[in-house]
C-alpha cells in the first residue's frame, strides 16, 4: 500500500510539473493556488471513465434510505470508479472499502464517505425544528460540531445537512428537519449549522472534528403542493428569491462545501435539470465553488417527471445543468461516457465537476492520509462522551415550548401528590430520537417515565402508570384501566404524540390531529375532571384546538433525542424554566394550512375594529389567526417590554436606526425571554408582508430584574426585490414592534426611510 501511494505521489508530481504553467479551468472553493495545481495534476492523469467514477456515489448496505443501485460496489471500487459512498459508517465497515479503492485502482484516489448526520450521530440532539425553537444559535452550532466530531471518528467526512428549506405546511413530513417558516431566522440557523459542521474557514476541514456540510434541498422543496413530499413547487420568481433562496445564500456565505438538489420541479423543470438554479443562480450570481450532489436517485427520476425520455437523456440534462455528482442512481456511471462521446456533454464540464470533487478530498486531507477518519481508538473514546450528553440535555430543555399552563406546571418536588402517568409516550424510547437519528441507539434514549422517576426520587410525589392506548390504531381496551388509575390520582400527566415514522421524508399527513384514538382517550379523561397536563412528542405542528380548550396545560416537547426524559423532567419540575418559542405556526385546523405569520395583507383585510365585517379575506367557521403563532411560547414567570424608543424618526441611506426597549421579569422565578423585532413596510412597488422578523435576543433575568435591549435597523434590513426584481430598499413608511411573539403588537412604533 505504501509503495503504491508513493508511486501515485510521483505521478502527481510529474503531472504537476507538466501542467504547472496552465491555469486550472475551474474556480476553486479554497482559492489556494497550491490546491488548484494538485487538483489539475490529478485530473490530467485521469481517463474519462475514471472521471465519471468520481461523479458517482454508491450507497452501502448499512442503512438503506431509498432505492438501491443494483450494481455491486466492490468491482467499481477496485477500478477507481467510485467518488463517494453513502450509508456506511463505523471504522470497521468503512476502512475495508477505502482499502479496496486504494489497493487495486490505478490512481489510488480516496473515496469520500457521506452520511445523514442531521441532528446528531451517536448522541442524538433534538430534531432540527425543535432546536430552532431554542433560538440559541451558539447551542445549535455546538450540537452540529458534536455531531461532526462523532461522525468523523467513525469514518464519515461528509454530512447531508443542514436542511435549510423554509417550511410553511405542517402536512409536510420534513418540517422536522428544518428551522421553520421564517427567512431571517432560517438564514442564521443555516449559518450556525454550516460552521458547526465545517468550522469557520476552509482550512478547518483538515481537522478531525469537522465534516463537509451540504445545504439542501435546492430549491423550494419546502413549498411542495398539498404538503406532499416530492410534489411540484409552484412558486413565483419573487417568492423563490425572497422566501426560499435566502437561507441557501446564507449557507453559501458561511462557506458550505456542497449543495444538494431538490426532488421537486419549479416552473416545469425538475430541479436536478435546472440550469436556472445551478448555473444562473448558484454559480453565476452567487459564485458558489463547491460541488453539487443530487438527492437520492433524482437524476433517474427525470424520466418519471417526463422531462427526459430515458436515463441517457437524464444524464445529459443533469450534467449540462451543472450537477457534479449522482447520488446512488448510477445514471452517470451507465450513460455519461456515451453522452460525452456523442458531443451532448462537453469534456470541459466533466473536468470542472471532477475538479470540484477532487478539491474537497484534498481539503479534507484524504490524499495525505486516506484513513484519517478511521481511527478505532478515537471512535471508541468519542462516542456519547459525558460532555456530549450534557450538551444534548442542555439544548433539549431549551427546545421545549410551553403552549398552555393553567396551574399545572411546574410540579413542585416538595409537594405530596399522586400523579398518574398515562399515555403511549410515557415509557416510549423508540420515537424519542425522531427521524434521521444517525447511528443513535433508540434503546439508550431516556424515557419520560425514567426521567421523572429519577427527578422525583426521594420526594413525596408518587407515580402510577397506565399506557391507555398505542400511538396509532383503534384499540381502546386500555382506556378502562387507565381511567381507573387516573381517577385515583391528584393530577394526571398524559404523554402523547406521533410515532417517529409519522414525520420525516415521505411521511406526510392530511389529518394533523393526534393519531389513532389518543384524542378519544383525552375526551374520556376529561369526564373525570382531574387536573391534566399534556406532554406532546411529535415531528410537526398539530391541530390542538380541542386540546387547547379542554386540557389544563400543554407542553410541546418534540423529539428531544437521547436525553429527552431527563430534559423534560427538568422542565416539568421547574428546575429549568421553559424558554422555547415556536418557529412554525400551529393552525387551528388543517383547513388553514399553509399558515405563516409573514403573510400578505390582501386588498380586503379584516378591520381590527370590526372583526366580523363581511366580504373580507376570512373564514366563516374559524378565525384567520393560528392557534399558536410563530414566536410564541410561555414561561413560568412573566415579562414586560416597555420604553420602546427610536433614536430618530427617519432612517437615511448609510445610517442606522437604533431601537431601545426595556425588558423586565415581572414574575417570581428566573426566566429567559426571546425579545423579537418585527418590521412592516407599509407600501412599496410590490406588496409586502404584514410583518417580518428583523432581529431577536434571548435574555435571562432574575425576578424583578430589568435589562435594556437594543436593536439596529439599516438600509439592508429593508431591502426586497422590487417590481423590476432589483434588490433594493425603497423610500417609504414603516412600522415596527418589539414583542414576545409575532402576534404581540403592544409596542408599535413608526419610522420612515429616505435615500
Amino acid at each position: 500500500m505504501k509503495t503504491k501511494l508513493t508511486l501515485f505521489s510521483i505521478l502527481v508530481s510529474i503531472a504537476m510539473f507538466s501542467c504547472n504553467t496552465s491555469k486550472p479551468k475551474y474556480k476553486s472553493y479554497s482559492g489556494d493556488a497550491e490546491i488548484e495545481r494538485k487538483v489539475d495534476s490529478v485530473l490530467s492523469l485521469m481517463t474519462l471513465e475514471e472521471k465519471i467514477g468520481q461523479m458517482t456515489q454508491f450507497s452501502g448496505r448499512g442503512d438503506i434510505t431509498g432505492p438501491e443501485m443494483q450494481n455491486e460496489v466492490m468491482p467499481y471500487l477496485k477500478k477507481g470508479l467510485v467518488g463517494s459512498m453513502f450509508n456506511e459508517a463505523t471504522v470497521e465497515k468503512v476502512r475495508p472499502l477505502q482499502e479496496a479503492a486504494l489497493a487495486e485502482s490505478r490512481l489510488k484516489i480516496p473515496v469520500l464517505f457521506g452520511y445523514d448526520v442531521i441532528h446528531g450521530f451517536r448522541t442524538i440532539f433534538p430534531m432540527s425544528l425543535a432546536e430552532s425553537c431554542s433560538w440559541d444559535l451558539d447551542l445549535i452550532k455546538e450540537s452540529a460540531r458534536i455531531a461532526a466530531t462523532e461522525a468523523a471518528a467513525e469514518g464519515i467526512s461528509w454530512t447531508f445537512a443542514p436542511m435549510v428549506d423554509i417550511a410553511r405546511d405542517a402536512r409536510w413530513g420534513r418540517v422536522m428537519e428544518g428551522a421553520g417558516e421564517d427567512v431571517y431566522l432560517g438564514k442564521l440557523v443555516a449559518t450556525a449549522r454550516v460552521k458547526g459542521f465545517q468550522g469557520e474557514a476552509w482550512k478547518d476541514l483538515k481537522s478531525t472534528n469537522t465534516v463537509l456540510a451540504c445545504a439542501k434541498h435546492f430549491a423550494a422543496y419546502g413549498a411542495a403542493e398539498a404538503g406532499r413530499d416530492y410534489n411540484t413547487a409552484e412558486v413565483s420568481e419573487r417568492t423563490l428569491n425572497e422566501i426560499y433562496l435566502p437561507p441557501f445564500l446564507a449557507a453559501k456565505e458561511a462557506g458550505v462545501a456542497t449543495f444538494m438538489t431538490a426532488f421537486n420541479e419549479i416552473g416545469g423543470v425538475p430541479c436536478s435539470a435546472s440550469k436556472y438554479l445551478y448555473k444562473d443562480i448558484l454559480r453565476d450570481r452567487w459564485d458558489f465553488r463547491g460541488f453539487v450532489v443530487t438527492d437520492y436517485t433524482a437524476i433517474n427520476e427525470l424520466v418519471e417527471h417526463g422531462i427526459a425520455k430515458d436515463e441517457a437523456q437524464a444524464a445529459e440534462l443533469a450534467a449540462n445543468a451543472g450537477i457534479d455528482m449522482d447520488m446512488t442512481g448510477g445514471v452517470y456511471l451507465e450513460n455519461l461516457k456515451a453522452q460525452v462521446e456523442a458531443g451532448k456533454v462537453s469534456v470541459e464540464s466533466i473536468d470542472i465537476a471532477v475538479s470540484r470533487i477532487l478539491e474537497m478530498k484534498f481539503l479534507l486531507g484524504l490524499f495525505d492520509d486516506p484513513y484519517r477518519y478511521m481511527d478505532e481508538a478515537r471512535q471508541e473514546s468519542t462516542r456519547m462522551k459525558p460532555a456530549f450528553l450534557a450538551s444534548a440535555k442542555n439544548i433539549a430543555k431549551r427546545s421545549v415550548v410551553l403552549l398552555k399552563n393553567e396551574n399545572i406546571f411546574p410540579i413542585d418536588k416538595s409537594s405530596k401528590k399522586t400523579i398518574a402517568l398515562i399515555g403511549p409516550m410515557i415509557k416510549n424510547q423508540s420515537s424519542l430520537n425522531g427521524e434521521w437519528a444517525g447511528r443513535g441507539d433508540r434503546n439508550q434514549s431516556i424515557s419520560l417515565f425514567d426521567g421523572l422517576q429519577e427527578k422525583y426520587k426521594g420526594s413525596n410525589i408518587q407515580f402510577t402508570y397506565a399506557q391507555a392506548c398505542d400511538l396509532t390504531g383503534n384499540d381502546k381496551s386500555g382506556f378502562k384501566p387507565a381511567l381507573s388509575v387516573a381517577g385515583k390520582a391528584d393530577l394526571v400527566l398524559v404523554a402523547m404524540g406521533e410515532d417517529f415514522n409519522w414525520s420525516g421524508e415521505a411521511a406526510c399527513r392530511t389529518n394533523i390531529q393526534l393519531p389513532g384514538v389518543q384524542q378519544d382517550f383525552l375526551k374520556e379523561l376529561k369526564k373525570l375532571n382531574k387536573p391534566t397536563g399534556l406532554v406532546l412528542m411529535n415531528g410537526r405542528p398539530l391541530d390542538l384546538s380541542w386540546e387547547n380548550e379542554n386540557v389544563d396545560a400543554i407542553v410541546e416537547a418534540w423529539y428531544l433525542g437521547t436525553t429527552a426524559g431527563d430534559a423534560l423532567a427538568d422542565v416539568i419540575s421547574g428546575d429549568y424554566n421553559p424558554s422555547g418559542k415556536l418557529t412554525l405556526s400551529f393552525p387551528r385546523n388543517i383547513g388553514q394550512v399553509p399558515i405563516y405569520y409573514n403573510a400578505k395583507n390582501t386588498g380586503r383585510p379584516i378591520p381590527k375594529n370590526d372583526p366580523d365585517a363581511d366580504y373580507k379575506s376570512t373564514y366563516i367557521d374559524v378565525e384567520n389567526s393560528p392557534l399558536y403563532p410563530f414566536g410564541y411560547g410561555l414561561s413560568y414567570t412573566t415579562f414586560s417590554i416597555k420604553d420602546v424608543k427610536l433614536n430618530a424618526n427617519t432612517l437615511k441611506s448609510g445610517e442606522q436606526l437604533t431601537v431601545n426597549a426595556t425588558l423586565s421579569n415581572t414574575g417570581n422565578v428566573y426566566g429567559e425571554e426571546v425579545v423579537q423585532l418585527y418590521v412592516q413596510d407599509l407600501y412599496g412597488s410590490v406588496t409586502r408582508p404584514v410583518k417580518e422578523l428583523k432581529g431577536f435576543e434571548k435574555v435571562g433575568l432574575e425576578p424583578g430584574e430589568s435589562k435594556e435591549i437594543q436593536f439596529t435597523i439599516s438600509e439592508d434590513d429593508l431591502k426586497f426585490f422590487d417590481i423590476n426584481m432589483n434588490f433594493v430598499a425603497e423610500d417609504g413608511d414603516f412600522k415596527l414592534w418589539v414583542s414576545t411573539s409575532s402576534s404581540d403588537e403592544s409596542n408599535e412604533r413608526s419610522f420612515n426611510f429616505k435615500h
